[in-house]
């Protein structure tokens, strides 16, 4: 009997459960100055489903909750460039493939693909501000050179104070395992 892993039904519902907890966590942030705007709560429960649950459930809970929940910071909270739940998409949802490769392959891939998926996410963020800041794009100023515009972004690499959730990622992946597994989902030791 080969093993078939969870319906696609469970695995919607899986998908909007921690979507919407992955835009309450970035809607519940801690204000930080432009660029970076803010620190949330979500890397720690989008690490931890990525390597709990499937690669496709996690992108999509990810890539939908990261939207939602920046979309809500931008218009309702803390302002900012209507580019950013746009960006979320291009910095975050990849993360969860990282992270879902790494625990894959054991414990101590998994730490190092998080660690991979918040390098990835900042230098995401990295790139395409520098690249906005030097072309004037999407309110982020008038043209510059291409040194000045990637100067303005630096402070894009306060992102790498996600890793800071790995952590609380590990601890959720600890506890919720067994809920997982009964689930149905492939979770590595």
């Amino acid at each position: 009997m080969t093993f078939k892993g969870p319906s696609r039904s469970l695995k919607l519902a899986v998908a909007a459960v921690f979507a919407a907890l992955i835009a309450l966590g970035t809607i519940l942030s801690f204000p930080l100055p432009p660029p970076v705007f803010e620190l949330t709560w979500a890397p720690a429960v989008y690490l931890a489903l990525a390597a709990l649950s499937d690669r496709w459930t996690a992108l999509s809970a990810t890539a939908i909750g990261s939207f939602i929940g920046e979309f809500y910071n931008v218009s309702f909270k803390a302002g900012g460039s209507p580019i950013y739940p746009f960006g979320m998409l291009w910095a975050r949802a990849p993360e969860a493939l990282i992270v879902a490769w790494g625990a894959n392959r054991g414990g101590k891939w998994l730490v190092a693909s998080m660690v991979a998926a918040t390098v990835y996410e900042t230098l995401a963020f990295f790139i395409s501000d520098g690249l906005f800041y030097t072309y004037g794009l999407f309110g982020y100023g008038s043209p510059v050179s291409l040194y000045t515009g990637f100067l303005a972004a630096i402070g894009d690499f306060a992102t790498m104070a996600d890793l800071a959730f790995i952590p609380v990622a590990l601890v959720i992946i600890y506890a919720a395992r067994p809920a997982f597994r009964r689930l149905g989902f492939l979770t590595k030791p």
